[in-house]
């Protein structure tokens, strides 16, 4: 059977974790928490009016994220969820107009609470890697953050039912986009090699039904499918843009599309 020195154990953790007054008379924890870049976590502490004590970051950890990265893209989409699954999973509370996260404790249960906001700040910064190698359902969030910075939203729907064509719910457009002289723009997202194939369906279902338009094919990563599935992609739809990372190729296509 293991044997642990409780004692001992309780000694070490303690001595990673201690109180800080600033010479503001800011109260603060200094723990082993730390960013990917040797920062570590700030939290601080605060008498809550029910005599308990409330740890806060203060909005360092949003702001510290956003040296590097669009903190609006933490906030939409698919992020969005899970942000708000691991406050809920954490029992965290967040203040929306200090952008602070913190918890309420009273003296009994700080450690607890300690741990509990040292991971949720950790999760929360972890939401920075789900990119699109990572994370495929992000790709269409992304996908529609770039055409909203090149068409007006009005003029973007998506998830598009085709009108007047029979079972035209089977084959919905990820994006329709109000085109030159009113005519329409098809945009697909292509993540991987099954949607390639599913676009093609697509496309060659409304092209059977008489539908006028165009399409565009926006690819994660076009070398990744197969080239017999990308030929015959290829057959039936219009210009392809290789990577969300070809940005000016994005931009300047639709552009000459649409604006």
């Amino acid at each position: 059977m293991l044997k642990i020195d409780e004692k001992l154990l309780c000694n070490q953790l303690c001595a990673n974790v201690s109180v800080v007054t600033r010479p503001d008379k800011v109260v603060m924890l200094d723990t082993p928490f730390c960013y990917p870049d040797g920062d570590r976590y700030p939290i601080y502490l605060t008498e809550t009016g029910t005599g308990g004590i409330r740890l806060g970051d203060r909005g360092h950890t949003l702001m510290h994220l956003s040296y590097e990265n669009d903190i609006d893209k933490v906030f939409g989409g698919t992020r969005s969820l899970l942000m708000e699954q691991i406050i809920a999973q954490e029992q965290v509370g967040y203040d929306k107009e200090k952008g602070e996260f913190f918890v309420d404790a009273s003296l009994e249960h700080l450690a607890d609470a300690v741990f509990r906001l040292g991971q949720t700040l950790t999760r929360v910064y972890d939401l920075t890697f789900l990119n699109r190698s990572h994370v495929a359902s992000t790709f269409y969030d992304d996908l529609q953050e770039q055409i909203k910075a090149i068409v007006p939203e009005e003029r973007v729907k998506r998830d598009f039912i085709v009108p007047n064509v029979p079972n035209a719910e089977n084959y919905p457009v990820d994006f329709c986009i109000e085109a030159h002289k009113g005519r329409l723009l098809f945009l697909y997202g292509i993540p991987n090699r099954d949607k390639a194939r599913l676009t093609t369906i697509f496309l060659q279902y409304m092209i059977q039904q008489n539908v006028h338009f165009d399409s565009l094919l926006v690819f994660e990563n076009q070398q990744e499918i197969p080239r017999p599935d990308l030929a015959r992609l290829s057959n039936v739809g219009g210009e392809m843009i290789a990577s969300l990372n070809a940005e000016n190729d994005f931009r300047r296509k639709l552009s000459a599309k649409v604006v």
